[in-house]
């Protein structure tokens, strides 16, 4: 379990390889375990993990699977889903993976937009769609509207590109959108995740790292920057994705017994 000054810490927002991108070992194994041994040296030792945006994830979802079984009680698993080529059969690969233990789903806009495919995908399984719209917040709050029982996580205040009125945007539909959730991977500007904190609540916000792309320390350092009280505080580190994945948890046996 993830612990700092007895505080669990669960990070939300873990990818296993970095996609060609040049950053430290390019192979999964070798870039997660670099990921990790940064994670440990802050007190995180758990977290949630799912592959690199590759477009073609049937081989990097079961390199995730496999890591995560290997010690069930640390690490949660999300499958990655391209919306575009997997059209069709998105529920059954959602469907297998969840028999493998994935509790949510991954999309990236770099593969195209989440689509009512994979909500009713997530909606079957019980499961959060972690989907970075890369700006687009109308097509979140798209498909929110359409899908209220799905909890939708957006990554980056929605922006990795620093884009701050997307992240303005964002936070005002974390406000009124009672199943839009963010976490705060990315977020460069301090003075806006505040803002969606205190306006949103820290029911609606996740602590993520984006590792291994980002370094955990300084993104784990934004939290404790916040001067949250202590419970608020865990829900952010770990309270919240915890939550929004228990019923996926807790149902594996149910979908896998085809019922």
């Amino acid at each position: 379990m993830g612990q700092a000054g007895g505080l669990m810490i669960v990070d939300s927002h873990v990818h296993v390889g970095t996609a060609g991108v040049p950053l430290g070992p390019a192979g999964p194994a070798a870039s997660f375990a670099l990921w990790r041994k940064r994670a440990a040296a802050v007190g995180i030792s758990r977290g949630v993990l799912m592959a690199a945006p590759v477009g073609s994830y049937a081989a990097a979802n079961r390199t995730v699977a496999h890591l995560a079984a290997r010690e069930p009680g640390r690490w949660l698993w999300y499958v990655f889903v391209n919306p575009v080529a997997d059209r069709g059969r998105v529920d059954a690969v959602v469907a297998a993976a969840h028999a493998r233990g994935a509790c949510g789903i991954k999309v990236h806009w770099s593969d195209g937009p989440a689509t009512d495919e994979v909500a009713l995908a997530a909606e079957r399984h019980r499961m959060p769609v972690l989907f970075d719209p890369g700006g687009d917040v109308q097509q979140v709050c798209y498909l929110a509207g359409r899908h209220p029982d799905v909890a939708w996580i957006v990554p980056h205040l929605s922006a990795f590109n620093d884009d701050w009125r997307a992240q303005k945007r964002l936070t005002d539909v974390l406000v009124r959108v009672p199943n839009v959730f963010t976490d705060t991977s990315g977020v460069r500007y301090f003075d806006l995740l505040e803002e969606a904190v205190a306006r949103a609540g820290s029911r609606k916000v996740l602590f993520g790292s984006d590792g291994p792309y980002l370094h955990p320390a300084p993104e784990l350092a934004k939290i404790f920057a916040l001067g949250m009280p202590p419970a608020d505080r865990a829900l952010i580190l770990g309270g919240n994705v915890l939550r929004l994945t228990a019923a996926a948890r807790s149902g594996r046996c149910h979908t896998n017994c085809g019922t």
